[in-house]
């Protein structure tokens, strides 16, 4: 594929020119990201399930869009775990998926009837929050790696993101409950982002990189792999992803994507990256890539 390429909706693995794998271009920093990203997509059956919880009476009409959301991130995490098992044959992704899912799993995953965000609409601002990072977040890969699979596999990746965002806002904007003021669309913005910190990424960081038979000498703990993740994630970002992601995020939390406020979270959230990477990166070698 041509470094400009569009990649369409409605893709399948087999569209993926695999016969191009080159090992030699195969960076060890993002292997790792990628690993744990393969798990956090492969995941979406239980974000769907819950999703479907929260929608199903009151908006049947959005259960088919989040059915084929979930459809498609579970695909992305097929095609990341592929890529990453060619790239490291020690790896599989469905041991390390199960490691994964028998250790992480939220409340709300289990039961409860409502949004954790305490409206429909805090849960679509949320979602185009996760939407709005995902999509940055490989484009970000896609521009650092010279592989030429993992390249075509996270542009793919980053436009579906892209969509589902869209998806998302659409859902938002036709909510029939009433709006939220706009402080609540802030703090469910701010909110979202901070879970960043949670162990969602962090544990599927420490189960795609740790392997089974090294996890009683590297135990688990949050802070230490939650760090990895972060210092991992600056050396991707440049400034310009870090615009694009603002402006994202910005339009849901009803504020305006060109303004003082906007422009004013894109230096805070670049500045915030990147002092938890330069800090992470002088406290302690990470043990997950030792």
């Amino acid at each position: 594929m041509p470094e400009n390429a569009i990649y369409k909706a409605g893709w399948t693995l087999d569209d993926v020119d695999w016969s191009k794998f080159d090992p030699s271009k195969v960076d060890p920093d993002l292997l790792c990201a990628v690993k744990a990203a393969s798990l956090v997509e492969f995941n979406a059956q239980d974000y769907v399930t819950y999703l479907k919880r929260v929608y199903s009476e009151k908006r049947s009409d959005a259960v088919s869009d989040i059915e084929r959301w979930g459809t498609e991130e579970i695909q992305h995490g097929q095609a990341l775990g592929r890529w990453a098992e060619l790239a490291d044959p020690s790896f599989n992704l469905d041991e390390s998926f199960a490691r994964f899912r028998a250790g992480y799993r939220p409340k709300h995953f289990e039961s409860g009837d409502g949004s954790v965000r305490g409206s429909r609409r805090g849960e679509m601002i949320a979602r185009c929050v996760v939407e709005s990072g995902t999509s940055s977040y490989y484009t970000a890969i896609k521009d650092a790696t010279a592989e030429p699979v993992l390249k075509e596999i996270v542009g793919r990746i980053a436009a579906d993101e892209f969509r589902h965002y869209k998806l998302f806002y659409d859902i938002l904007t036709s909510e029939t409950e009433p709006d939220l003021p706009l402080w609540r669309k802030i703090y469910v913005a701010i909110s979202r982002i901070n879970e960043s910190d949670d162990d969602e990424l962090s544990y599927a960081y420490y189960c795609a990189n740790v392997p089974l038979d090294k996890v009683n000498d590297v135990p688990y703990v949050r802070k230490e792999f939650s760090q990895a993740c972060h210092t991992k994630a600056k050396a991707l970002y440049h400034r310009h992803h870090i615009d694009k992601l603002v402006r994202m995020v910005a339009k849901p939390a009803g504020l305006n994507p060109s303004g003082r406020v906007s422009s004013f979270a894109c230096a805070a959230l670049w500045r915030v990256l990147s002092m938890r990477a330069g800090t992470y990166g002088k406290e302690q070698s990470l043990r997950a890539t030792a």
